[in-house]
């Protein structure tokens, strides 16, 4: 811990910095103030629309920079995130935020976090979630380069996500308008379903699968 920041080191590797996550300051507050300017790809596919904020459920939430982005543009996001480190680690990111003085007030009314397993706990949610949005590990690709370093550790302590085709399906049954999953350019679609729309970036594209009900 430093200067009262969980910090996870790993001491195999000195060439690795610790990794911890932060929504006050450096990529992630780079992406509050500048990043969704003229409207993220995240924001179309999620719905945001002039007058209309969906709640959202992030059930991959990791390092949370995606929910914590959508939450400063006025959603209401409750994370899921599986592994207990990780989970202390969000945690501590968002205890500091709703302290700072600026993203305080809107941090605690709009984000929450649970620590669980998605498949159980998406019946568990404080509220009923018109999105449910996934960003499951992103599959290897052939030739490519190593991932970047702070998403290397990340995946040796949350694994894989080899359940990611049935989280889909259970993200399905809950959702009441859609499921937005995230997913690398290069990359099937999850469960091999194709989605109605996808919203695509350079890198990576939002695969959108509207519910009805």
């Amino acid at each position: 811990m430093r200067a009262k920041r969980l910090q996870l080191i790993d001491q195999k590797r000195t060439d690795v910095l610790p990794l911890e996550i932060d929504f006050v300051s450096g990529k992630t507050a780079y992406r509050r103030k500048y990043g969704h300017t003229g409207g993220e790809a995240i924001s179309r596919a999620v719905g945001i629309k002039k007058g209309h904020r969906p709640n959202i459920v992030d059930a991959t939430a990791g390092l949370g920079r995606d929910a914590f982005v959508l939450a400063t543009m006025g959603c209401q996001v409750h994370m899921i995130e599986r592994s207990d480190v990780i989970a202390k680690l969000l945690d501590g990111a968002l205890r500091r935020a709703m302290e700072d003085e600026k993203i305080g007030a809107l941090i605690t009314e709009n984000v929450s976090l649970t620590c669980g397993d998605s498949q159980q706990a998406l019946f568990q949610v404080p509220f009923e979630p018109e999105v449910i949005y996934l960003d499951p590990m992103f599959p290897p690709k052939e030739k490519s380069a190593l991932v970047k370093k702070e998403m290397r550790m990340l995946q040796e302590i949350v694994g894989k996500d080899a359940d990611a085709d049935e989280l889909l399906n259970v993200a399905l049954s809950k959702a009441t308008n859609r499921v937005v999953v995230k997913r690398p350019a290069y990359a099937n679609f999850l469960a091999n379903m194709t989605p109605q729309t996808s919203i695509k970036t350079k890198k990576y594209r939002f695969d959108i699968y509207l519910v009805k009900k």
